[in-house]
């Protein structure tokens, strides 16, 4: 948009006086924030209405991304950002004596995500608006984030995260547009007067769904799409006594907080009840919008795509079932090819513990008539395949099995498209994990790999190096991120080069000074920053990582030898463990009590210094991923479907030191194993071990000397206050054979981080790997994602000139 700094100044004095009635200096940098976010929001007014005008109008197919997560960060730099007007408004600002850097510190990180899930949701609501997709976002309001992490002698502490506790400037309440959302009571099947068979609902407890819209703002085009987030209330007027405090609860905790402990039953059907809130309240939605449009029903698919993130919405299937069969008055078989056709589900991971499952009778007690339909669904999904390929296939397909219901079968069973999150994971599923399924329905299974938005993850959290790229090769890529590949020019070019140290070291010092002033810690700019940020959990090995740790404090500690002479390292840790995960609750406190013990140790001078920041989020990604020297992306191979974090950092010109899994794989493809620090195991290897059960971690703990002193460390009280935690992971690797294969790869990956000190004080050659990593990193642009999206599943216009 076109404006001027007088006339941005003239708006802001025009706000504040109408919102607190008194002089800019008079007010709160929280004031000044919602000052600010409200003149904001009017810029994007427009526009938000005339998308939606203009998609009613011309009957555009829309598409609506349901996902339990969603992760925007911040929203203010970004909005200013994609309309053009960022400078604008510094400028104005300044004038006015307002330091913007005090307002972004304002306002709150979103809690409506934990990790890459929920960061990848908001990426797609960002590219869908910027490529012109007609998108809608469909979730939860959460009140309360996942948790706020606390370090408390080492130890995880969840605390409340209340991100609400102050105005959302961003979100406009919808009344008139809520849902009513149906649980428990009884669903008895009836004839009506005209002979139809109709569920006749009695005893049911109503919600009332009320949709909080929040606009995503496409980068320096008019459009602005929806995303949507339902919060739990109580209905204004209801047959069922709600005043009983307990009775109220139960509904104010259904949009209370991100991922319920779901250690007990009651937790359980917590989370369970969430999916189906945010399900009916969205697929209710549609409908409502979908008649306005005057087409029959029949020609739904056509108009409207539903796309399921991850098993957590695959209600979608059958509450769409419901609302065609029993509001609509559609045959079965119509219902169904309509469903079919409408729904689209991506699959984010093999591990078993996340393809969600639940008991029949949870599902028939909360949702009656979705058991119902359910239940139909496996019945004529049975009959029709065991005609084809007999019973005890069938029965591996099935939607329920020994009384439990496999939320991504129905997915699969129920929608036209499948698709994993990058090639490996693709062929994973189709070869390994859904194989039979595959066999079935092999038209249905395709690959769209992940990808981040640049423009979060350089253009605003890395503005000295997104300057410096535009120096050289223009602006253009900024709109078509894969212009960046015209970087590979300067790959000999020592001024460029130089210049790209410094922005790094400039980042690399800004971290440092936040490091030092929240947790007291001096850690050396000059040092290689090696970074693993990302969700705790055991098959993404931060554990591995922190065992090389130990290995090289201890051979530090042992006396004079070559490695003394290493590069200074930085080692950074950002990751929340799930409240329930006690395992990976003790690796943070064994990272924690490892921290404490060499960053306290001077002996080593500094060499090595482990950083483990509390409550990990997307403006502390901010901060860390443009500092970042090495990505950590380490898991075990063919267990991270993709992963984001290796995208970013990538981006920001860390070079990857990784296992071949997820997207490592297409960073290689693009980048050359010459430009990336490659380890361990590959998959072939991986499924030898499991098919012939030959895996011996005894065998190798007794053979390694270097590796049995550091597990040793564990337990022999060479790292203090850890005896417990200890003994329960030195258990893990020994005791129950080491799961996710740590041990295996330990040696290669020694040999990897080897292979850093000669690389990093070569300057000329890390930085042509630097510089090469992000010339290769826009390829990774969600812009292109959602484009194969919208061609490939949705089959929905979109800008075809990015």
């Amino acid at each position: 948009m076109e404006i001027s700094k007088e006339q941005f100044k003239k708006e802001y004095n025009r706000a504040l006086t109408s919102l607190y009635a008194t002089e800019v200096h008079d007010l709160t940098p929280l004031e000044q924030y919602i000052t600010l976010g409200s003149v904001v929001k009017e810029y994007t007014a427009q526009n938000w209405m005339q998308t939606k005008r203009e998609y009613q109008q011309n009957q555009a197919k829309q598409v609506y991304y349901f996902s339990i997560e969603f992760l925007p960060g911040k929203l203010l730099k970004s909005n200013l950002l994609n309309l053009g007007i960022l400078d604008t408004v510094r400028e104005g600002l300044a004038d006015l004596g307002v330091d913007f850097t005090h307002l972004e510190e304002v306002e709150s990180d979103q809690g409506l995500g934990n990790g890459g899930l929920g960061r990848l949701a908001a990426c797609f609501m960002d590219s869908m608006a910027t490529c012109d997709v007609p998108g809608n976002g469909n979730g939860i309001r959460y009140r309360h984030g996942l948790f706020r992490q606390k370090f408390v002698n080492g130890y995880q502490v969840e605390l409340p995260d209340n991100w609400l506790r102050h105005e959302n400037v961003w979100e406009t309440r919808r009344e008139n547009k809520a849902e009513t959302v149906r649980f428990y009571g009884q669903v008895h099947l009836e004839e009506n007067e005209e002979g139809q068979i109709v569920p006749t609902y009695r005893n049911t407890q109503d919600v009332l769904a009320v949709p909080y819209d929040t606009a995503m703002t496409g980068y320096e085009n008019d459009t602005v799409n929806n995303l949507r987030l339902w919060s739990a209330e109580i209905p204004a007027s209801a047959e069922v006594d709600y005043s009983s405090e307990g009775m109220r609860k139960s509904i104010h905790n259904i949009s209370d907080m991100l991922y319920p402990d779901d250690s007990s039953y009651d937790g359980r059907m917590l989370r369970l009840k969430q999916e189906y809130f945010f399900v009916s309240a969205g697929v209710q939605s549609i409908l409502r919008y979908y008649r306005k449009l005057g087409v029959p029903m029949e020609h739904l698919a056509e108009n409207i795509s539903i796309h399921i993130n991850d098993t957590h919405p695959t209600m979608c299937i059958p509450e769409l079932m419901r609302l065609l069969l029993d509001e609509e008055g559609l045959t079965w078989e119509a219902a169904w090819a309509i469903t079919m056709k409408t729904c689209s589900y991506t699959n984010h991971t093999i591990m078993a513990e996340a393809l969600e499952k639940w008991p029949e009778h949870m599902v028939a007690e909360l949702v009656p008539r979705i058991y119902q339909i359910i239940c139909e669904i496996n019945r004529r999904h049975i009959e029709s395949m065991t005609l084809l390929y007999g019973a005890q296939f069938t029965w591996r397909t099935s939607i329920i099995q020994d009384g439990i219901i496999h939320m991504a079968h129905l997915a699969i069973i129920g929608s036209h498209s499948i698709n994993g999150v990058a090639k490996l994971h693709t062929e994973i599923l189709k070869e390994k994990a859904l194989h039979d399924f595959y066999l079935a329905f092999p038209a249905r299974f395709n690959n769209k790999t992940n990808g981040i938005t640049h423009r979060r993850w350089l253009l605003l959290s890395n503005e000295g190096l997104s300057d410096l790229i535009s120096d050289y090769i223009g602006t253009e890529w900024k709109k078509k991120p894969n212009e960046l590949y015209l970087l590979k020019a300067f790959k000999e070019d020592s001024v460029l080069l130089d210049k790209l140290e410094q922005v790094k070291l400039d980042n690399k010092m800004r971290l440092a000074e936040y490091v030092k002033e929240t947790m007291g810690i001096e850690i050396d700019p000059h040092a290689v920053f090696d970074v693993q940020i990302k969700r705790l959990h055991a098959y993404k090995r931060q554990l591995l990582n922190v065992l090389h740790i130990l290995s090289l404090y201890l051979k530090l500690k042992e006396g004079p030898t070559p490695e003394q002479e290493m590069v200074p390292r930085v080692f950074i840790f950002g990751a929340k463990a799930a409240p329930s995960y006690s395992y990976a609750k003790e690796i943070i406190k064994l990272i924690n009590a490892v921290a404490d013990l060499i960053n306290n140790d001077t002996s080593i001078n500094n060499k090595i210094k482990v950083v483990f920041v509390e409550n990990y989020g997307v403006t502390l990604a901010e901060k860390i991923i443009p500092a970042a020297d090495i990505s950590e992306q380490i898991s075990l191979v063919t267990k991270e479907a993709s992963g984001t974090s290796n995208m970013k950092l990538m981006l920001n010109g860390a070079i990857t030191l990784a296992t071949l899994d997820g997207a490592n794989v297409e960073i290689r493809d693009k980048v050359g194993d010459e430009n990336m620090l490659l380890f361990g195991m590959q998959e072939a290897e991986l499924y030898h071990f499991y098919d012939s059960h030959s895996y011996h971690s005894h065998d190798i703990y007794n053979h390694n000397p270097r590796l049995k002193r550091c597990l040793d460390a564990l337990v022999d009280g060479t790292i203090p206050n850890i005896e417990a935690e200890g003994q329960e992971i030195f258990d893990s690797l020994l005791k129950y054979n080491d799961e996710y294969f740590v041990l295996k790869d330990y040696d290669s990956y020694v040999a990897a981080q080897s292979r850093i000190d000669s690389l990093y004080t070569d300057r000329k050659k890390w930085n042509q790997m630097s510089l090469l990593n992000i010339a290769h990193a826009g390829e990774f642009s969600s812009d292109y994602t959602i484009m194969h999206y919208a061609d490939e599943i949705w089959n929905v216009h979109h800008n075809k000139n990015l």
